[in-house]
This record gives structure tokens, C-alpha cells and sequence, in this order.
């Protein structure tokens, strides 16, 4: 159960960043196009959780590069909503 929990976490910030990019196509604002990076990494954090937990889950420890990738996603979304939101 937990497993499906993990990869329905990644597909929705995949969905989310899919959106976000959509919704930047059409409206060329840059906070959507931060957003839509900051969810592109969040997927990306949740896939390797999906490989650290579900796939090898006694193989390498993953939670330093999960929690970096979190950190950079946070970061980039800081970064549109400080400097590029205007």
C-alpha cells in the first residue's frame, strides 16, 4: 500500500508540473514557469524515492540526494516567487 502511495506522489507533481508548464505556454508568466520546474524536481525527488523505498529497498541509502533535490525545488520556487513574480 505505502508503495502505491509513493508513485502516485510522483505522478502527481508530474501532473501538477505539466499543468503549470500548460498553463505557462499560454500565458508566458514566469511564475508559472518556476513552478512548473520547482514541481519537475519535486517528481523527479518522488521517483528516486519510489527507487530508494520500493525498488531496492535494502540496497544504497538515497535520502541525501532525495532531500537535495527537495531543497533545490524549494529553492528554485523561492527564487520565482522572490525575483520573478513582479
Amino acid at each position: 500500500m505505502v508503495q502505491i502511495v509513493y508513485i502516485l506522489c510522483s505522478l502527481a507533481c508530474l501532473l501538477c508540473a505539466v499543468l503549470l508548464m500548460r498553463g505557462y505556454k499560454r500565458s508566458k508568466h514566469e511564475l508559472l514557469f518556476w513552478s512548473a520546474t520547482c514541481f519537475i524536481i519535486l517528481a523527479f525527488a518522488n521517483f528516486i524515492l519510489v527507487v530508494d523505498l520500493v525498488l531496492i529497498p535494502t540496497g544504497v541509502d538515497l535520502l541525501l540526494w532525495r532531500s537535495c533535490m527537495s531543497l533545490v525545488a524549494m529553492c528554485v520556487l523561492l527564487y520565482g516567487l522572490i525575483f520573478k513574480s513582479a
